[in-house]
């Protein structure tokens, strides 16, 4: 397979300017994937040794989660740096030589730019909090307190507690979302959006396909400083934070997804323009996602995907709530593209979510390839990794210390990547790993995977029959319908018209055709074809799927 893989140099990477439209984007987290030091620690010389395994798999990208230099409180996403490696993942040459091997294998790079807020050991900050009068005194979001000497809003932070923090050298307050050390930047002054522009210039100039834009409903707060009015009790949920979060009992209508944003989005789509470089924003909003969704991509001017949070939230995906989820992008986002994902760095691994078994992990796997918007996959996914249990002792998610034990935090799905079954790293490391690496995890690894009928190689399949059919990664998505446990849906581009059926329960369906003669083309993947003796319609056992298409 892998002599069968060309070069993605850079005229192939000018000719297909739509590349990201269905595209399945494979997400590393690099404290986890490969180590190539023995310090416990992944870094982007093992990400390149490991490079033929996301080829092999047949994605069309790679989205590296942040390497930046950084103080890593919260393990990377604090930057202190934008434009240089943190030496834990090595040299910028070693970036250079992660883009170099990606595209000879024939994936496009994407990497994820933090630019809401930075670490408080960025030298912006420093110079920002010395003073009320430097030249960077405007670059963070400060504000005075109340006449009381209370935070200036009710505003409060995704991580606990309230989201401004005081500082005692200017005497004021300032923003932060996140952690206490993640001050927020102020969009609101332009002289920060040129640096931020000039950030994204740099990587774009180093060879960079594209970004996972981090937080991008964050960037603008309100500028009048309102308060967010409390959410009734029956309107909340976890999409994008856990339960026993109290960021949860408010609407956030002023601490972000600012109208003044998409002026800045158009900015940054202009500064990638020349590069054929796409973005994908990732929208944390629990009310309003799917309509930020569609404002942050409507038209050519803004970003070309938005992350959807709607399949990464804890209650179990069935055909009803897929079919929802749907309606509502339809409605609210009618031009708008997503990217789904069923697990990522900050949620409970879907295997575990959903409880699911391996027929279960498989129809899953051949659904999300079938459905319309882009995909991504994250690390292990393939695998069929479950969730690790982590000791309290092990822990180094900030998060899950601040609201333990009800919410355990995100290192449980962030454990080191198995390669091998025959050590007790699993290949990751010839050293102790940052984060245990669980011994169930182990009988999973690749090495163990290379039969004909393994997860690995039903993702494989699935994988190369969304890239070999148009209609599935590109296409138009009509007609879906869920009854009970049956989901069915068409997607079509041109003359093509494929219909789509998944059984996502354990008893046995009957599926209805839609009139017509049909063809099945999900053999590779374990679709059920359809049979001549039942002309019309198909039986699908538990966790099966008919993927036909029409004649």
């Amino acid at each position: 397979m892998m002599g069968m893989m060309q070069s993605l140099g850079q005229d192939a990477r000018q000719a297909d300017r739509d590349w990201w439209r269905g595209a399945v984007i494979y997400q590393i987290y690099p404290r986890s994937f490969q180590d190539s030091t023995g310090d416990g620690i992944g870094d982007l010389a093992g990400i390149v040794q490991r490079l033929p395994h996301i080829a092999d798999l047949g994605a069309d990208a790679i989205w590296i989660s942040p390497f930046f230099t950084s103080p890593m409180k919260d393990f990377g996403y604090d930057v202190s740096d934008y434009c240089d490696v943190d030496p834990m993942f090595g040299t910028l040459a070693d970036f250079d030589a992660v883009v170099s091997r990606a595209h000879e294998l024939g994936l496009r790079v994407m990497i994820d730019l933090v630019l809401s807020h930075t670490s408080d050991q960025h030298p912006w900050f420093r110079e920002s909090r010395a003073n009320r009068t430097n030249p960077l005194a405007d670059w963070y979001v400060w504000a005075d307190p109340k006449p009381d000497g209370t935070a200036p809003t009710n505003w409060l932070s995704i991580f606990g507690g309230p989201a401004w923090q005081w500082d005692a050298r200017r005497e004021q307050y300032y923003l932060h979302n996140f952690l206490t050390s993640q001050p927020d930047l102020n969009f609101h002054e332009p002289a920060v959006q040129e640096a931020l522009l000039d950030v994204a210039r740099f990587w774009l100039e180093r060879g960079v396909d594209g970004f996972r834009l981090d937080t991008i409903n964050f960037y603008f707060h309100d500028r009048h400083l309102r308060d967010n009015p409390p959410l009734p009790k029956d309107q909340r949920n976890a999409d994008t934070a856990p339960a026993v979060n109290p960021y949860n009992h408010q609407l956030h209508l002023f601490d972000k997804s600012q109208p003044e944003n998409i002026a800045f989005l158009e900015r940054l789509r202009a500064v990638m323009e020349p590069y054929n470089a796409a973005a994908v924003g990732e929208v944390g909003d629990s009310q309003r996602g799917l309509e930020i969704l569609g404002q942050y991509t409507d038209g050519e001017a803004r970003m070309q995907m938005c992350y959807a949070f709607e399949f990464l939230a804890p209650v179990p995906l069935t055909p009803a709530r897929v079919a929802e989820t749907f309606a509502a992008l339809d409605a609210a986002a009618p031009r708008g593209w997503a990217c789904w994902a069923y697990s990522n760095h900050d949620v409970v691994r879907h295997i575990t979510r959903w409880n699911l078994s391996d027929a279960a992990a498989r129809a899953y796997a051949t659904l999300l390839m079938c459905l319309r918007g882009s995909v991504c996959l994250y690390q292990g996914e393939e695998l069929g990794l479950p969730e690790a249990e982590i000791a309290y002792e092990d822990l180094q998610d900030p998060y899950g210390k601040e609201f333990w034990p009800e919410f355990k935090g995100r290192d449980g799905c962030r454990t080191p990547m198995v390669w091998q079954s025959d050590n007790g790293t699993g290949g990751f490391s010839s050293g102790k790993p940052w984060l245990p690496v669980p011994a169930a995890h182990l009988h999973l690894a690749p090495s163990e995977q290379r039969a004909a009928g393994s997860l690995l190689s039903h993702y494989r399949a699935a994988i190369a029959l969304r890239r070999g059919q148009p209609a599935l990664s590109k296409g138009v998505q009509t007609e879906m319908r869920a009854e009970g446990d049956l989901l069915s849906l068409i997607r079509s581009a041109g003359s093509d018209e494929i219909f789509c059926a998944f059984n996502l329960g354990a008893e046995e369906v009957t599926v209805d055709l839609p009139p017509g003669d049909w063809r099945s083309v999900g053999a590779a993947v374990g679709a059920v074809a359809p049979d001549e003796r039942q002309a019309g319609q198909v039986r699908l056992g538990p966790w099966g799927s008919c993927l036909v298409k029409r004649v």
